[in-house]
């Protein structure tokens, strides 16, 4: 059975604004032997799956710094301090980003970006019954525009890479399984 690491010491390296790295020395449950790791700690982020009465899903093009593309996403961002929930963040973010707002923000599921060397959770969050009801108030770097997708859609455009984001492709997926899910009646 695999056990944790008892963590001996952790040391800060540096603050990058939106994430801090830090040097966490652990020892072995297996062999006893010291090893450096390195963290990225970052706050919690948050996808969100607007969905219109229609059946589209609200998207945003935007350009990615790291790739140096432009990608077809879903709304999403940090969590603030302020917002407690990550249903809170969801609405904030739609609103920000698109100007939509709906109904019935609920966590459908949740993933941790890269366990191996990242601290933070990334939530999927649904909200329906999604209208454009608000001017959009992009953060000082963002520059978004809006794309109405049919749900119908969706895995056409994964499978033929014009949806490549890889948390919004795990979001996706939560979304498909929580459409396979039996409803309560």
């Amino acid at each position: 059975m695999i056990k944790p690491w008892q963590k001996l010491s952790s040391k800060p390296l540096g603050d990058y604004r939106i994430f801090s790295v830090r040097s966490d020395e652990k020892i072995s449950p297996r062999t006893g032997e010291k090893h450096d790791f390195y963290i990225i700690d970052c706050v919690d982020w948050v996808n969100v799956l607007a969905v219109t009465p229609d059946e589209q899903l609200v998207m945003v093009e935007q350009y990615r710094h790291g790739s140096n593309t432009v990608e077809l996403e879903i709304p999403g961002g940090m969590m603030d301090p302020g917002d407690g929930t990550p249903e809170a963040t969801a609405v904030r973010e739609l609103r920000e980003e698109t100007g939509y707002a709906g109904g019935h923000p609920r966590v459908i599921g949740h993933i941790f970006p890269n366990p191996a060397i990242m601290s933070n959770t990334c939530f999927t969050v649904m909200v329906d019954n999604c209208h454009l009801r608000h001017s959009v108030q992009f953060d000082h770097s963002e520059d978004l525009i809006n794309r109405l997708v049919p749900l119908t859609d969706i895995a056409e455009l994964v499978a033929t890479g014009k949806i490549r984001h890889s948390l919004v492709v795990a979001a996706l997926y939560h979304f498909e399984l929580w459409q396979r899910r039996p409803r309560k009646g």
